[in-house]
This record gives C-alpha cells, sequence and structure tokens, in this order.
C-alpha cells in the first residue's frame, strides 16, 4: 500500500528538481502514473485579460496529443467558471456540475477523465493541477485523497513560475524597448530650429501654443520642409517630453504588414507569429507618436487609427480585448487630405479628427531668408560626419545663386546639395556654381554631352537629363532619407524603373560598366 508521506516526499523532490517549470512537470509525471490513471498533466491559470485559461506548462504521454496553451472560454461561462472555487481536489464530471456540461466541448471532457486540484497560496486560488485520463470513470475517491496531500507543493511551484514567466517578460520587454528606442527615438530636446526667429516664426509660435496641450496636431507642408523637427519640437516642449517620441512612416510599410507594425500582434495571429508583439502605437505609451504621410494609410488602418483618436485604446492583430494606450499623435502629410476625401481614398470622420489644429510649414523659397544659416549649418554638420575638416568660407555670390534657385525639394534639397558640393569640392570654398543664376538647374557639362541633345524637346530626354543630375547630386544613392527617390518625391521602386526604362545606368550596372 502506498505511503502518503513517501508520496509527498517523492512529488516535491521531483517538482523542486529543475528551476523550469516544464522540465519539473515532465520529471513528476513520470512518477504519478505509477500511481493514479494519467496521461496530460497540467498547471494552468484563469487569465482574466484573455478570458480564457492558461496552461503554464504541460506535459502529455507520448501517444497523446497537447491541448492548447490557451483556452478561450465565451463571457457568460466565463463568469460561472470564476464563481466556481473549489478548495479540494474535485472530479470534473458534468453529471455533477451544470456549468461542466457547458463547459466540456472547450475543455475536451466527453470520453476522458478530470480531475482539478486547487492550488492555492495563504488562501488565495491562484491556479490549479488538472490531471487528466483517456476513458470515462478512471477517477475515484482514493485518488482525490491521494492527490490532496501534493496541493501544497504544485502551488509554491505554480507561483515560482509565474514570477519567473513575469521577470522574463519584463527584461524581455525592456531589451525590445531599448533596441527599438535606439533605433527610433530623435530626442532633440533643446536644440535650435533654423528660422525660428525667420521664416519659421509664425510655425514656431503655433508650437509653443499647442505643446502643453494633449491635443492631435497635423503638420502640412511639401516633402523636405522639415515636418519631422517640427514634430520633435512639439513633443520636447511637451509635458511628454521624457517619455519616448515614435515616428512611422507610413508609405514605408508594407500594406500587408501595416496593422502588425502599428497595433502589435498575438502570439499564433498568423503565420510567423512565433510570439507577441507589441505595435508602435504601444511603444509610444506615456509619450508620442509621430505618423509621417498618414495619407498613405490603407482604409483598413485608417479605421483602427480612428479608433485610437477616438476612444485611446488599440486591440492587437488577433486579440480580442483592447489595450489603453496614453499616447499624443502627430501627423504629417504633404498630400491634400481634403480633396482625398471627395475621391473616397481617406476616411472624412477621420479627417475631421486629425483637422483639430493644423501646421502649414511654408516651402524653403518662402523663407529665403533662412538658406544662409541652413547653408552654413549643413556645411559644418555634413563635414564632421564626412571626416572633411572645418569647412572654408563660402564663395562670393554662393549665396545669391543659392537664393535664386526655386528649391523644388526644399531643405531636404538644399542638403543634399551641400553634401555634393562638399564631396567635389574638398578644401575649396563652395560656390554652387551648378546652380544657374536665373534659378534653374545649371547641368554640368559631362551631362550636357551623354548621347542625347541638350536643346530636344522630347519629355524622355529631358527626364533622363535630370534624373542623371538628381542621381549625382545624391552620389547614386536612391534609397533613404538623402536619397534621389525621396528628392523627386516618388517611391524607389519606381524610380528604379524609370532609369531602366530610360536606359540609364545606376548602382551596381554602373559600376560593372
Amino acid at each position: 500500500m502506498l505511503n502518503r508521506d513517501d508520496f509527498f516526499r517523492e512529488v516535491t523532490i521531483r517538482i523542486c528538481s529543475s528551476l523550469d517549470i516544464r522540465t519539473a512537470l515532465a520529471n513528476t509525471f513520470e512518477y504519478l502514473r505509477r500511481h493514479v490513471p494519467l496521461d496530460i498533466l497540467s498547471l494552468t491559470v484563469h487569465d482574466p485579460a484573455l478570458m480564457a485559461i492558461r496552461r503554464v506548462a504541460n506535459i502529455a504521454a507520448d501517444n497523446v496529443q497537447l491541448p492548447e496553451d490557451i483556452i478561450t472560454i465565451p463571457k457568460g461561462l466565463w463568469k460561472k467558471l470564476n464563481d466556481w472555487r473549489p478548495t479540494v481536489p474535485t472530479i470534473i464530471n458534468s453529471d455533477r456540475y451544470e456549468f461542466f456540461r457547458l463547459l466540456a466541448p472547450f475543455i475536451q471532457l466527453e470520453g476522458n477523465s478530470k480531475i482539478t486540484v486547487p492550488l492555492l497560496i495563504e488562501g488565495k486560488p491562484l491556479g490549479s493541477l488538472i490531471l487528466c485520463a483517456q476513458g470515462e470513470g478512471k477517477y475515484n475517491d482514493a485518488h482525490l485523497k491521494l492527490l490532496a496531500t501534493i496541493a501544497s507543493p504544485f502551488a509554491i511551484a505554480l507561483a515560482n513560475a509565474l514570477s519567473y514567466e513575469k521577470l522574463l517578460k519584463y527584461s524581455d520587454r525592456l531589451l525590445d524597448d531599448n533596441r527599438f528606442l535606439n533605433r527610433e527615438l530623435t530626442a532633440q530636446a533643446g536644440c535650435e530650429i533654423i528660422g525660428g526667429d525667420g521664416g519659421l516664426r509664425h510655425v514656431m509660435e503655433m508650437v509653443r501654443q499647442v505643446a502643453p496641450i494633449n491635443n492631435t496636431v497635423l503638420l502640412l507642408g511639401e516633402t523636405g520642409t522639415g515636418k519631422e523637427i517640427i514634430a520633435n519640437a512639439i513633443h520636447a516642449a511637451s509635458p511628454r517630453k521624457n517619455g519616448p517620441f515614435i515616428k512611422v512612416n507610413c508609405g514605408a510599410i508594407p500594406e500587408s504588414l501595416i496593422d502588425s507594425e502599428l497595433f502589435g500582434h498575438e502570439k499564433g495571429a498568423f503565420t510567423g507569429a512565433v510570439a507577441e508583439k507589441r505595435g508602435r502605437f504601444e511603444r509610444a505609451d506615456g509619450g508620442s507618436i509621430f505618423l509621417d504621410e498618414i495619407g498613405e494609410l490603407p482604409p483598413h488602418a485608417q479605421v483602427r487609427l480612428l479608433r485610437v483618436l477616438q476612444n485611446r485604446e488599440i486591440e492587437r492583430v488577433g486579440g480580442t480585448r483592447p489595450i489603453p494606450v496614453d499616447i499624443r499623435v502627430i501627423a504629417a502629410t504633404h498630400r491634400n487630405l481634403e480633396e482625398m476625401v471627395t475621391e473616397n481614398s481617406f476616411r472624412e470622420d477621420l479627417w475631421f479628427r486629425l483637422n483639430v489644429f493644423p501646421i502649414m510649414l511654408p516651402p524653403l523659397r518662402q523663407r529665403k531668408e533662412d538658406i544662409p544659416a541652413l547653408t552654413r549649418y549643413f556645411m559644418h554638420q555634413k563635414s564632421a560626419e564626412l571626416n572633411l575638416g572645418a569647412p572654408l568660407p563660402l564663395a562670393p555670390g554662393a549665396l545669391e545663386r543659392l537664393k535664386n534657385y526655386s528649391w523644388a525639394g526644399n531643405v531636404r534639397e538644399l542638403e543634399n546639395l551641400v553634401e555634393r558640393e562638399l564631396i567635389l569640392h574638398r578644401g575649396e570654398r563652395l560656390t554652387f556654381d551648378s546652380l544657374a543664376a536665373d534659378g534653374k538647374i545649371a547641368h554640368p557639362a559631362h551631362l550636357q554631352n551623354s548621347g542625347r541633345q541638350p536643346g530636344s524637346l522630347r519629355l524622355e530626354d529631358a527626364m533622363a537629363t535630370h534624373l542623371r543630375y538628381v542621381l549625382e547630386m545624391t552620389g547614386g544613392k536612391i534609397y533613404g532619407p538623402s536619397g534621389a527617390a525621396a528628392l523627386l518625391d516618388i517611391k524607389p521602386s519606381t524610380l528604379r524603373w524609370r532609369l531602366a526604362k530610360l536606359g540609364i545606368e545606376h548602382g551596381r550596372q554602373k559600376k560593372q560598366g
């Protein structure tokens, strides 16, 4: 006859044999099978966030399939399950408890025998040890009395496992946040906005007005006018300045991934979702999120964003519960959203939510008084980045050429032009003689002699000449914020297609040639 003290000692030794609860449960499983019918052994908890029974660990016999880790329970049945709180081991039988008849399909009760051993810590329910054997009527009162002796060591093991699980989760989250924020944060608090006392006076006044408030801000303006810098200035001057500043280029994320990137996903939500992932909105909790190119959001993401703006909560892909987020939304676009609403490509209700406090950024051609300061700033910045030493003063007439130019690419184009000039004229004064006195592009001679007549009226010839010029200006770089595609305000794939169609070599093709 089995001695209960020996049984308690042997089970306790095995459940404490490893810090990994799954290994410890596997060690215990083999011993328990010698004394009670057993095909599946599980440690479970009731997870209110998921409204589900969650298996913290489980082990099954070799010929038995493991059950699902998460068993979602219908709302009405969930309340009954939580109200039923046994304090001693109990045979789960649909004949004894009505709600078990309703619960049977979810816990695979039909054709199986189950015992639940309540696990308590200081009298408070923590979880359950569930034993399952194939076939009905496998358990009796003798099994209940025997299992009652081992509730305490299993309760301690479950408590330790949950604490360790929580510690790992927070540790992973901190590491994840550290990696992510090192990439995404552009903390420039306290940095001076060039033109803040000049061509951006009106913009900076609006920034000072809106920064202390928590409302949504919409930044409007042409590509390259510095919308991200203004967004950062709003965040840095707000009460959220010590929180994260997460930036998202809505046009750079594939449509199939936009929901997962912005709102996160649960484990198993789709193929490849091997773990839960927090989206950009969750990462921005307590801070600000900058949604650049908001006009590029697909319709389904617009619906989700509207919910964020209305309720300040998100729902992960594959999730069943709302997650509250404390964020400030700053959006930006170079597109005419009002026109997009008319064309039914942008939601009208979302437009109204975003357009509470619009700020229009003027193009560089309308703030030419800032060009000298911007030019000198980029000269020093790019010289340091390229290890070129301190830049020499500008050549006479250089600033006039810059002021007379139309700047279709705005501040970004000026930045790229300064970098190009520094590379081409190392150790010399910058003249910017590639810009004609009449404000048009003065193409270098070798581009004009590229096999096409400079006076040709064909559109393809003019386009090819301009593309060659922009490629030289960016050093052949197509991708990225300072690449030719961004300067031309088109997608990199579109630019590559145009280059191939016009027979313009670039990148590796040019090197091989």
